[in-house]
């Protein structure tokens, strides 16, 4: 017989010291696998973006753009592996960025964008460069530097010859970028733009420590905080503060999982002992889940993978399968030794019994979380790391369940049979006898009464999906991070009139420029937003404006970040703000980093909520509240929206409408649209004009229902020949939507293939089909209950379920099946597979749960991470056993008697 065949359990049982050793082998080398992963909040994504900046002799957008722009545009269009196209268009100036599909190589991508460019036909006053963009080359961490002993250019001297050698050839340190220069001399000759720096309200020096792509965060800063805490010995006259880091978050987040995780553990633990009262038993059983996961880090070893949100995870999700396995075979095996066998017999044909039922419900579990590695795009990348380390763990799970498991089984559980049951013990088996009893009642009325179970499974199904347009829909939960940034934007002056063919065009610019920073410098002044710089040395001021432009839009920057910081320093929950004015070298930018106590009452929602209020409102400035990104792309808002049409001044007039109408919605933040700035340049999206529309949310205003909103408010108004294109956290939301119904129908297809193998006829897989919908309604209604998001978190969890909810089904019919062939009748066998199996179905169940507890209830850095798919998780798993002990058996009895399905044949799993 095939069972008989494939009974690893008996060959580990025969050479169980080999077996032991083995296992002992594993563990040694999981332990050194351990200790080499690192930690991460997310896995390592290559987001590969190439920037062809080009300059030509034009004196307007428009020009530029036929001339400039949409040359370089065709030649760029039909490279391989490209995600698109973005373009901004300014007089004389085209900057295209050029996305690739994520995991691109970057040194690849940009020799197609130099060799796509050799043929390009451009005037000939025009050149380009082509600059590589990896944005996982990110500041890992940043420094302020005061002195009360130094000014800024001596501090400025100090820091370029004593602080930044020191760290510049740390493993991992692509380079050192020093801030806070645009007050020093035009002569200092630095990598990084001018730029001002402010720490808590005060004038600084600063610099950032930019990784490589391929470093390790937490790495690069623990070695940096080394090197600063001995400069400030050797310095003490200069104060160098930690201003920024991404590490702080990323150690908090990794812990808290880390704990949710041993948590986890232990309540599952505590449930197995509950259920089989015997600490042997127990130990054997919890074995599994350290065995397990060493032998998981050993796969992440070698697969690069980091102990990261995503990868901990799963290693949290999985504790229930790993237990589950375990769980059915020591709980079969106490099962027939209670029956009066000896342990070792016990262990033999315990494990030949249920022994293929586990390696088939295993096995679909690989089928159905391996589709989730393989897909595409940025989600698949994302979710690699996930789907891979699944699957190793439940593979490693089973082998330990097969082989491990029965082994010690054999050395450490006695044959005490139900006459030497401890007063306890029998006390809890009686009780557990009660319960089987009410439930095989249950389950004859149910097999007398199927068309009544029918309809209550379905109309749980109709329930479940009724409930899902009710629920809070988006990509990623919005984190808790006790830290965001406000950026914001100064209008850039006027550029008017024409050029002057006896001054050069620098110098033309340098006197508009002055000219127009005269007029709005006069208008901002006479808001009462701030001092005038006008006053003492007003003339030497109007020198240094037609001398450095760049330093007086500087200047006039950071004045307005002085407003900024005074409102956001008030705040009692505010520990420490880094403001830094010239952000990716424009003069006109700046971006405050707000870090908030860790002591504080209000969450950081709240608190950007209270700051959008009590902001001031100024004159051409526009200011934005933003999270923190894990990567630091262009715009960090989760609403974005693209126009698109052949007119720009046409779609810069639909963005302003609906901006308007979306300003009368309470919820909607920092909205700014395309063409409110008239100093903008033409953009441009995919070789056609466009025009965006951009706007933070609030807490109360989910990310789902926001995107319904500007849907429904742009179609009324959009001609025929305009496109919305959802972007950002919208786009990513429906993309991750997409794909995954995609790659749940295929994991459904490979798990029904394999149950179609193993079994050899449609009956099992079909009941297995039609029972996995239960569990919807539970996951659906906990999500609801909870306000958690329906988003790609959440999704994980309900993959789960299909995979946990297929082993309960097997579990019941197979070991139905064999007690058929053994020769009693369909209900006979039902009835008492029902009796038999239901404590293993409750101890996996109860165990999950426990384990997924930790996880739902939200405590500590990046709980909203883990929150929704442990909640889908308990609310699926509750539904789903409980209809699947009732549902199964009536499907499975059903469509047997519906189909020609044979009960025996020689393919069969017996």
């Amino acid at each position: 017989m095939l069972r008989d065949r494939l009974n690893i359990s008996r060959l580990a049982i025969k050479y169980s010291w080999l077996t032991i050793c083995f296992w002992l082998a594993i563990t040694m080398a999981g332990l050194l696998a351990f200790s080499s992963l690192k930690y991460a909040l997310f896995p390592d994504i290559t987001f590969p973006v190439v920037v062809v900046n080009a300059t030509a002799d034009f004196s307007t957008a428009g020009e530029t753009e036929n001339q400039l722009t949409i040359p370089i545009e065709k030649q760029l269009q039909s490279l391989s592996r490209l995600d698109d196209i973005r373009s901004s268009t300014y007089p004389g100036r085209a900057v295209v960025n050029v996305s690739f599909t994520v995991g691109t190589n970057i040194e690849s991508s940009v020799k197609q964008v130099k060799t796509a460019l050799e043929n390009v036909e451009l005037p000939a006053t025009a050149s380009f460069e082509v600059i590589p963009v990896n944005l996982n080359q990110s500041a890992a961490v940043s420094y302020a530097i005061a002195s009360t002993s130094f000014d800024l250019n001596q501090l400025t001297e100090i820091t370029e010859t004593a602080i930044i050698p020191e760290i510049t050839n740390l493993p991992g340190v692509l380079r050192i970028d020093l801030l806070g220069n645009g007050t020093h001399s035009e002569t200092t000759e630095l990598e990084s733009p001018a730029t001002l720096v402010r720490f808590n309200g005060e004038n600084a020096l600063a610099f950032q420590v930019i990784k490589e792509s391929e470093a390790n965060t937490l790495e690069v800063v623990n070695r940096v905080e080394e090197i600063v805490a001995n400069l400030q010995a050797e310095l003490p006259e200069v104060e160098l503060t930690l201003a920024a880091t991404q590490a702080d978050y990323i150690r908090e987040a990794t812990q808290a999982t880390i704990d949710a995780l041993i948590l986890a553990i232990v309540l599952a633990v505590v449930v197995i002992f509950v259920f089989l009262r015997n600490w042997q038993a127990t130990l054997i059983t919890a074995l599994a889940i350290p065995v397990s996961l060493l032998g998981t880090f050993i796969v992440m070893a070698i697969a690069g993978f980091n102990l990261e949100t995503i990868t901990l995870l799963a290693l949290a999700l999985v504790i229930g399968i790993i237990v589950d396995d375990a769980i059915v075979d020591v709980e079969n095996i106490m099962r027939h030794i209670e029956a009066g066998e000896t342990p070792k017999q016990a262990a033999i044909s315990a494990t030949k019994e249920i022994g293929l039922t586990v390696s088939a419900s295993t096995l679909t579990i690989v089928a159905v979380f391996l589709p989730v590695a393989l897909m595409g795009g940025t989600i698949g990348q994302f979710f690699k790391p996930f789907g891979l380390t699944v699957s190793a763990a439940v593979l490693f799970s089973l082998s330990v369940a097969r082989t491990l498991s029965p082994v010690l089984a054999v050395y450490w559980l006695k044959g005490t049979g139900d006459r030497e049951l401890g007063t306890g013990n029998r006390e809890s088996k009686d009780k557990f006898n009660y319960f089987e009893r009410n439930y095989q009642n249950l389950l004859q009325w149910s097999l007398n009464h199927r068309q009544i179970v029918v309809a209550i499974a379905v109309c749980s199904l109709i329930a479940g999906v009724a409930l899902i347009p009710l629920i809070p829909k988006g990509f990623i939960p919005k984190l808790d991070r006790g830290e965001f940034n406000i950026v914001y934007t100064t209008a850039l002056p006027q550029l008017s009139g024409g050029a002057n063919e006896n001054v050069s065009k620098e110098e033309e610019n340098i006197n508009l420029q002055s000219n127009s920073v005269v007029n709005e410098e006069t208008e901002f002044t006479n808001q009462d937003t701030g001092d005038s710089l006008f006053g003492e040395g007003a003339f030497d001021w109007l020198v240094d404006i037609a001398k450095s432009p760049t330093k007086v839009l500087l200047t006039r920057t950071r004045k307005v970040g002085e407003q900024l910081e005074e409102i956001v320093l008030n705040l009692a929950e505010v520990e420490s703000v880094y403001t830094v004015v010239g952000v990716r070298g424009e003069p006109n930018r700046g971006r405050l980093y707000v870090k908030l106590k860790r002591d504080r009452t209000n969450s950081t929602t709240e608190i950007q909520a209270q700051l959008r209020t009590s902001l001031p409102q100024l004159k051409n400035v526009t200011t934005s509240i933003e999270d923190i990104q894990f990567i630091e792309l262009e715009s960090t808002k989760p609403l974005q929206v693209a126009f698109l049409g052949n007119n720009h001044q046409q779609l810069q007039e639909i963005a302003q409408e609906v901006k308007t109408k979306l300003e009368e919605i309470p919820g909607f933040a920092d909205i700014t649209a395309s063409g409110e700035d008239d100093n903008q340049g033409i953009e441009r999206l995919n070789n056609q004009p466009v025009a965006y529309l951009t706007a933070n949310l609030n807490e109360n205003l989910a990310l789902g229902k926001a995107t319904d909103e500007v849907v429904a408010r742009s179609k009324p108004i959009l001609p025929a020949n305009v496109i919305l294109d959802l972007k950002g956290d919208s786009g990513l939301s429906n993309h991750v939507l997409k794909n995954f119904t995609g790659t749940i129908t295929l994991a459904v297809i490979c798990m029904l293939g394999l149950l179609l193998l193993l079994f050899g006829r449609l009956l099992e897989p079909i009941v297995v089909a039609l029972s996995l919908p239960l569990s919807i309604v539970g996951a659906m209604l906990a999500l609801l209950l909870t306000q958690s998001d329906f988003g790609m978190i959440s999704l994980i969890g309900l993959i789960f379920l299909i995979g946990l909810l297929d082993k309960n089904a097997l579990l019941l019919m197979d070991y139905a099946n064999q007690l058929r062939q053994q020769g009693l009748n369909r209900t006979e066998a039902i009835l008492k597979t029902g009796t038999v199996r239901l404590r293993p179905i409750l101890m996996t169940t109860a165990s999950t749960i426990l384990g997924m507890l930790p996880l739902a209830v939200g405590i500590g850095a990046g709980a909203e991470l883990r929150q929704p798919m442990a909640v889908a998780i308990i609310g699926g798993l509750v539904t789903s056993t409980l209809l699947s002990l009732i549902v199964v058996p009536v499907l499975y009895t059903l469509l047997e008697d519906l189909g020609k399905f044979r009960t025996t044949d020689k393919n069969h799993l017996g």
